[in-house]
Protein backbone atom coordinates (compact mmCIF):
# COMPACT_ATOMS: atom_id res chain seq x y z
CA UNK A 1 0.00 0.00 0.00
CA UNK A 2 1.54 3.70 -1.06
CA UNK A 3 1.73 6.47 1.53
CA UNK A 4 -1.54 8.66 0.94
CA UNK A 5 -3.28 5.99 -1.11
CA UNK A 6 -7.09 5.92 -1.17
CA UNK A 7 -8.14 3.41 1.35
CA UNK A 8 -11.85 2.08 0.26
CA UNK A 9 -13.71 0.79 3.12
CA UNK A 10 -16.86 -0.73 2.21
CA UNK A 11 -19.53 -0.25 4.79
CA UNK A 12 -23.48 -1.10 4.40
CA UNK A 13 -24.08 2.48 6.12
CA UNK A 14 -22.48 6.32 6.75
CA UNK A 15 -21.70 5.29 10.31
CA UNK A 16 -18.47 3.70 9.88
CA UNK A 17 -17.26 -0.11 10.85
CA UNK A 18 -16.68 -1.36 13.73
CA UNK A 19 -13.17 -2.79 14.83
CA UNK A 20 -12.16 -4.21 18.29
CA UNK A 21 -9.03 -2.84 19.47
CA UNK A 22 -6.77 -5.04 21.04
CA UNK A 23 -3.05 -4.46 22.15
CA UNK A 24 0.52 -6.17 21.75
CA UNK A 25 3.22 -4.61 23.79
CA UNK A 26 3.04 -1.06 23.39
CA UNK A 27 0.74 -0.91 20.09
CA UNK A 28 -2.68 -0.98 19.72
CA UNK A 29 -4.75 -2.40 16.85
CA UNK A 30 -7.98 -2.95 15.07
CA UNK A 31 -9.52 -6.30 13.79
CA UNK A 32 -13.25 -6.74 11.91
CA UNK A 33 -15.59 -6.92 15.06
CA UNK A 34 -17.74 -9.08 12.24
CA UNK A 35 -15.18 -11.82 12.43
CA UNK A 36 -15.54 -11.77 16.47
CA UNK A 37 -17.35 -15.10 17.90
CA UNK A 38 -16.21 -14.42 21.84
CA UNK A 39 -13.76 -13.21 23.48
CA UNK A 40 -12.53 -15.59 26.30
CA UNK A 41 -9.49 -15.62 29.24
CA UNK A 42 -5.93 -17.61 28.26
CA UNK A 43 -6.32 -20.97 28.70
CA UNK A 44 -2.98 -22.75 27.88
CA UNK A 45 -3.91 -25.19 24.57
CA UNK A 46 -2.66 -28.36 24.08
CA UNK A 47 0.92 -28.43 22.00
CA UNK A 48 0.70 -29.93 18.98
CA UNK A 49 4.44 -31.53 17.10
CA UNK A 50 5.94 -30.03 14.65
CA UNK A 51 3.99 -26.60 14.12
CA UNK A 52 4.77 -23.03 14.48
CA UNK A 53 6.38 -21.93 17.57
CA UNK A 54 3.20 -19.08 17.29
CA UNK A 55 0.52 -21.87 17.11
CA UNK A 56 0.48 -22.16 20.67
CA UNK A 57 -1.51 -25.97 20.28
CA UNK A 58 -5.41 -26.62 20.34
CA UNK A 59 -8.33 -26.03 22.79
CA UNK A 60 -11.30 -27.87 22.84
CA UNK A 61 -14.63 -25.18 22.40
CA UNK A 62 -17.62 -26.88 22.96
CA UNK A 63 -16.16 -29.93 20.81
CA UNK A 64 -14.46 -28.17 18.35
CA UNK A 65 -10.83 -27.91 17.82
CA UNK A 66 -9.30 -24.70 17.84
CA UNK A 67 -5.77 -23.70 16.93
CA UNK A 68 -4.35 -21.01 18.91
CA UNK A 69 -1.90 -18.39 17.46
CA UNK A 70 -0.05 -16.13 20.05
CA UNK A 71 0.35 -12.75 18.09
CA UNK A 72 2.74 -11.32 19.82
CA UNK A 73 5.17 -14.41 18.68
CA UNK A 74 3.94 -14.44 15.18
CA UNK A 75 4.75 -10.76 14.99
CA UNK A 76 7.73 -11.10 16.44
CA UNK A 77 7.10 -8.74 19.47
CA UNK A 78 9.46 -10.09 22.12
CA UNK A 79 8.08 -13.44 24.79
CA UNK A 80 4.47 -13.61 25.35
CA UNK A 81 3.56 -13.10 28.87
CA UNK A 82 0.55 -14.52 30.06
CA UNK A 83 -1.45 -12.99 33.30
CA UNK A 84 -5.09 -12.28 33.89
CA UNK A 85 -5.26 -9.78 30.72
CA UNK A 86 -4.34 -11.89 28.57
CA UNK A 87 -7.47 -12.79 26.12
CA UNK A 88 -8.02 -15.34 23.41
CA UNK A 89 -9.77 -13.90 20.44
CA UNK A 90 -12.18 -16.57 18.87
CA UNK A 91 -12.55 -15.72 14.97
CA UNK A 92 -15.13 -16.85 12.31
CA UNK A 93 -12.98 -16.49 9.24
CA UNK A 94 -14.69 -18.60 6.15
CA UNK A 95 -16.70 -20.55 8.87
CA UNK A 96 -13.42 -22.03 10.42
CA UNK A 97 -12.81 -21.04 14.03
CA UNK A 98 -9.52 -20.24 15.16
CA UNK A 99 -8.21 -18.27 18.61
CA UNK A 100 -5.63 -15.52 18.72
CA UNK A 101 -3.96 -14.87 21.74
CA UNK A 102 -3.50 -10.99 22.68
CA UNK A 103 -1.97 -9.14 25.43
CA UNK A 104 -5.23 -7.08 26.32
CA UNK A 105 -9.09 -6.23 24.68
CA UNK A 106 -9.78 -2.47 25.25
CA UNK A 107 -13.07 -1.30 23.35
CA UNK A 108 -14.72 -2.00 20.26
CA UNK A 109 -14.71 1.13 18.04
CA UNK A 110 -16.34 2.67 15.17
CA UNK A 111 -14.21 4.34 12.25
CA UNK A 112 -15.92 6.32 9.12
CA UNK A 113 -14.11 6.12 6.07
CA UNK A 114 -12.27 9.22 6.26
CA UNK A 115 -10.76 8.09 9.72
CA UNK A 116 -8.83 5.32 8.20
CA UNK A 117 -5.10 6.43 6.47
CA UNK A 118 -3.32 4.14 4.24
CA UNK A 119 -0.37 2.92 6.49
CA UNK A 120 3.29 4.61 5.28
CA UNK A 121 5.27 2.15 3.77
CA UNK A 122 8.03 0.86 6.80
CA UNK A 123 9.50 -2.24 8.18
CA UNK A 124 7.30 -3.47 10.72
CA UNK A 125 6.53 -6.93 12.31
CA UNK A 126 3.48 -7.01 11.12
CA UNK A 127 3.55 -6.79 6.55
CA UNK A 128 1.71 -3.94 5.15
CA UNK A 129 -0.09 -6.33 2.99
CA UNK A 130 -2.17 -7.32 5.49
CA UNK A 131 -3.11 -3.97 7.09
CA UNK A 132 -6.15 -2.02 6.32
CA UNK A 133 -4.51 0.97 7.31
CA UNK A 134 -4.57 3.27 10.30
CA UNK A 135 -7.25 4.27 12.55
CA UNK A 136 -7.40 7.51 14.01
CA UNK A 137 -9.46 8.81 17.02
CA UNK A 138 -8.23 11.96 18.45
CA UNK A 139 -4.63 11.21 19.62
CA UNK A 140 -5.33 7.52 19.41
CA UNK A 141 -4.17 5.65 16.65
CA UNK A 142 -5.15 1.79 16.27
CA UNK A 143 -3.15 -0.42 14.17
CA UNK A 144 -5.96 -2.24 11.30
CA UNK A 145 -5.63 -5.22 10.47
CA UNK A 146 -7.10 -7.29 7.71
CA UNK A 147 -7.46 -10.63 9.75
CA UNK A 148 -8.98 -12.62 7.17
CA UNK A 149 -5.81 -12.18 4.69
CA UNK A 150 -3.47 -12.58 7.98
CA UNK A 151 -5.15 -16.21 8.55
CA UNK A 152 -5.74 -17.21 5.43
CA UNK A 153 -2.15 -16.66 4.55
CA UNK A 154 -0.22 -19.33 3.31
CA UNK A 155 2.08 -18.51 5.91
CA UNK A 156 -0.13 -18.87 9.08
CA UNK A 157 -1.11 -22.74 7.24
CA UNK A 158 -4.22 -22.32 9.15
CA UNK A 159 -7.17 -22.43 6.66
CA UNK A 160 -7.65 -23.14 3.13
CA UNK A 161 -8.49 -20.63 0.65
CA UNK A 162 -11.37 -20.66 -0.95
CA UNK A 163 -10.83 -21.67 -4.55
CA UNK A 164 -7.13 -22.46 -3.54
Amino acid sequence: MQEGAQINIATDDSEGREFLAFTLGAEEYGIDILRVQEIRGYEHPTRIANVPDFIKGVINLRGLIVPIVDMRLKFKLGSANYDNLTVVIILNINNRIVGMVVDSVSDVTTLRAEQIKAAPMMSSALDSDYLIGLGTIDERMLILVDIDKLMLSSEMGLIEEIGA
